[in-house]
């Protein structure tokens, strides 16, 4: 076995370190010109299409933009906007977080492209509602069956799978740490509450993601916000650190600028999952008026994740003494050391629960981008039933088994499925610029709330749910 898991690590260092950075950095900069700056330039925009969608009502069985959104950050901001920032400090230095920054901006215009794709793209799902991703535009726009499965199992396997008995294994340790209680017993309470959720349908899921997001995202944001108003006049010292540790040799962990832009794309790669693919299996299950306001609103996803979370977990390590006292810590052990010095033993308790919401939330919206992919996989009708008993059983697998191997195997895949997804994003790109072009004229005509027509698309093969059937009504009355 030790000869396979080392294959397995060759290939993903050879695949993260030069062929998918790579592929995301040259993709991401060329839809950031080819926008013109959409990630920048229509910021405002984007917080207004999230509010919009927070409060327009959906008919039964829709999914309103705004949990679309829940759903994608449920999946995106995990453990690891916590626990990987921490290691990205310690491996790579105060410079790495300047990297992560820089990354989240070019894949804001990636994440943009590839939602706008879903939403084009996207079919009806029996019994109301809409479903779509990567696997449907390969499948329906560039017309390759073959690699729209090859996508599908990748997602599949990588996200409800491996990631949710990784998710778990996180909750079992940091529960067992703080308690005492057996990773056994918490698998099984893990195992139904993620059954509870799942077996409810997509609707249920974007209920309890809308709920837990706001509230676990706010809780931790607040309690990062008390630190650094605690730490006031050491922020201006923190931000030039990060700056100027981006172009130059860090002593106290030994980063050199290549460590440190290495590591902070890893991990903004990591933590935003731009490009890679996941995330347009939220987008596509939105019931928009235009493509283009969930690509706005899943780009705003991107730099909610890293400028907000992870810059949050940044700012709680780097404003205490602790990691660079020569300290072992890392990862969520060093982040509860450096919030316990700031604010007391008692928030190590207050972490675990946290840490508790982010990982569960991760696993419902994991499970949700398997759920999308599964008619690709097969149309039997016992197909998801068995996929989610399959999900429940690898929950609590994964809160009582050792997951080195396991971790190694979801980097490889995850790699393969961004590569299938980014070549695809590249080729079909045209349509989301074009929608892009065709909703900022709406606006610059006064049009409040501009209306998707799929004529003004170069070809409209392979869009199936476009005008809305509310759309058709409206110009009818």
């Amino acid at each position: 076995m030790d000869w396979f898991a080392s294959i397995v690590s060759s290939l993903n260092n050879v695949l993260w370190s030069y062929v998918l950075i790579g592929l995301l950095i040259c993709v991401g900069l060329w839809f950031t010109f080819c926008t013109r700056f959409v990630q920048i330039t229509n910021v405002r925009e984007m917080f207004r299409c999230v509010l919009e969608g927070s409060r327009t009502p959906r008919p039964e069985g829709h999914i309103s933009p705004f949990q679309a959104f829940c759903i994608s950050t449920a999946s995106r901001v995990g453990v690891g906007n916590i626990a990987g920032i921490a290691i990205a400090v310690v491996t790579g230095g105060p410079g790495a977080i300047f990297w992560m920054w820089v990354i989240a901006t070019l894949g804001a215009a990636s994440g943009f492209i590839e939602s706008t794709l879903a939403q084009i793209y996207k079919v009806k799902k029996p019994g109301g509602g809409f479903m779509g991703g990567p696997a449907y535009y390969i499948k329906n726009a560039l017309g390759s069956p073959f690699w729209a499965g090859v996508f599908a199992v990748l997602i599949s396997v990588t996200y409800a799978l491996i990631f949710n008995s990784v998710q778990a294994n996180t909750i079992s340790l940091s529960i067992e740490t703080t308690t005492g209680l057996k990773p056994a017993y918490t698998g099984m309470i893990l195992a139904v509450l993620t059954g509870l959720v799942i077996f409810g349908g997509m609707t249920r899921i974007a209920k309890v993601a809308s709920f837990m997001v706001p509230f676990m995202a706010g809780a931790y944001l607040l309690l990062a916000f008390v630190v650094t108003c605690m730490n006031i006049t050491e922020i201006p010292r923190v931000l030039l650190m990060i700056v100027t540790k981006a172009f130059s040799f860090d002593s106290i962990t030994g980063a050199a600028i290549g460590v440190a832009l290495m590591t902070g794309i890893k991990r903004g790669l990591f933590s935003n999952e731009a490009g890679m693919g996941a995330v347009p299996n939220a987008a596509a299950a939105a019931d928009a008026s235009h493509p283009v306001k969930q690509g706005l609103i899943q780009a705003m996803g991107v730099y909610f994740d890293t400028l907000f979370v992870c810059t949050a977990s940044a700012m709680l390590v780097l404003l205490s003494p602790e990691w660079m006292m020569g300290s072992k810590l890392t990862g969520i052990a060093l982040v509860q050391k450096s919030v316990a010095g700031q604010l007391g033993e008692w928030t190590n308790f207050f972490m675990t629960v946290i840490v508790l919401f982010f990982a569960f939330s991760s696993i419902i919206g994991n499970y949700f981008y398997g759920e999308m992919n599964m008619p690709f996989i097969s149309k039997s009708k016992y197909a998801m039933p068995i996929f989610r008993v399959f999900v429940v059983v690898m929950v609590f697998v994964g809160s009582v088994a050792s997951l080195s191997l396991v971790w190694d195997l979801a980097d490889l895949f995850m790699a393969l499925m961004a590569i299938v997804n980014l070549v695809a994003i590249f080729m079909l790109g045209k349509y989301a610029i074009a929608a892009l072009r065709d909703y900022n004229a709406q606006k610059r005509r006064g049009i409040l709330d501009p209306i998707f027509d799929p004529r003004i698309l170069p070809d409209k093969k392979g869009v199936h749910c476009w005008p809305r059937d509310e759309d058709r009504r409206r110009k009818a009355n």
